[in-house]
């Protein structure tokens, strides 16, 4: 009996060990694949990036969800957010000047994955259990800028916020678009986003996530604006994300509404003055005699 005990134990040790050995194989030889197309993709995903940047990354961005995925399966040590987070920092020193980035958000983990800076195929990739089948990728999104994850307290299990930054414009602000993602059914999904409510193209002076809350303020288009011109209206949001991953603004602040409030009553003035509307003229320019003076042609520059 103790016989066969020695020798199941040490049939057993072996196994595990051959399995080990097997694992760490395939993971130099996917280590040595990225190796290669980081060197061979680069001038691709140039030519590409800009019809279809995510097309550029394809084989890539496979490679590493293998890993995070063959990973997770594994179970054990192997994962772990320090062991994953370890393989993928491997990773990025094998590309060169990529930021690979785990956040564990409830039952999920997310990549935030910066490939370049300047790539609109930065990616926020979604990793968690599909049904019986054990771990996959759930959602892959693919957005321009630098993308930052925030698991958030009080946020139902799946739920977290994404922020993607773009590159600073010459006068103190960047593109950023902000969204929600949740777990819904076998995928994820954007819950809400800044491109919703704000527009594409959101130009953000400051931004931060504190607890529940996202602030930011940002430029605002009105007749009149112009880029880098100082002094210009900004508004200030304060959105909240509630228990049930919802959002609403909760407050608003204006910043330098002067200069909006001005190229209004110059807008008005023009147009009176052009139809000779005596009324707006009088509400606007009480003298009568420099309202006299005023000629029809008057244009703002």
């Amino acid at each position: 009996m103790r016989r066969n005990l020695h020798g199941a134990l040490v049939i057993g040790l072996a196994v595990l060990a051959a399995v080990g050995v097997a694992a760490a194989s395939d993971r130099g030889d996917r280590l040595d694949r990225f190796r290669e197309l980081a060197a061979s993709r680069l001038g691709l995903a140039q030519i590409l990036e800009v019809d279809a940047p995510a097309e550029a990354y394809r084989d890539i961005y496979a490679l590493l969800d293998d890993e995070m995925v063959e990973s997770l399966a594994s179970g054990g040590p192997f994962a772990s957010p320090a062991f994953l987070q370890d393989r993928l920092d491997t990773f990025a020193e094998a590309w060169g000047g990529a930021t690979l980035r785990l956040v564990r958000a409830g039952g999920l983990l997310v990549g935030a994955f910066v490939l370049d800076e300047r790539s609109a195929a930065n990616s926020v990739r979604v990793y968690g259990r599909l049904g019986a089948d054990g771990p996959a990728l759930l959602t892959a999104l693919y957005r321009q800028g630098r993308p930052t994850v925030y698991a958030l307290p009080g946020l139902r299990d799946g739920a977290f916020l994404v922020a993607w930054e773009g590159p600073p414009s010459g006068w103190g602000t960047r593109p950023l678009r902000v969204e929600l993602l949740r777990r819904d059914g076998d995928g994820v999904r954007v819950a809400w986003s800044t491109a919703e409510v704000l527009g594409d193209g959101l130009l953000a002076r400051s931004w931060s996530v504190r607890g529940g809350d996202v602030r930011i303020r940002y430029e605002v288009r009105y007749p009149g604006w112009a880029p880098g011109c100082e002094g210009q209206t900004e508004h200030e949001d304060v959105y909240r994300l509630t228990a049930a991953t919802a959002v609403v603004r909760v407050a608003r602040q204006e910043h330098h509404a002067w200069h909006r409030d001005l190229h209004a009553a110059v807008g008005r003035l023009v147009s009176a003055l052009a139809e000779r509307d005596e009324t707006t003229l009088s509400a606007l320019v009480p003298d009568r005699g420099l309202r006299s003076r005023l000629p029809s042609s008057l244009h703002p520059e």
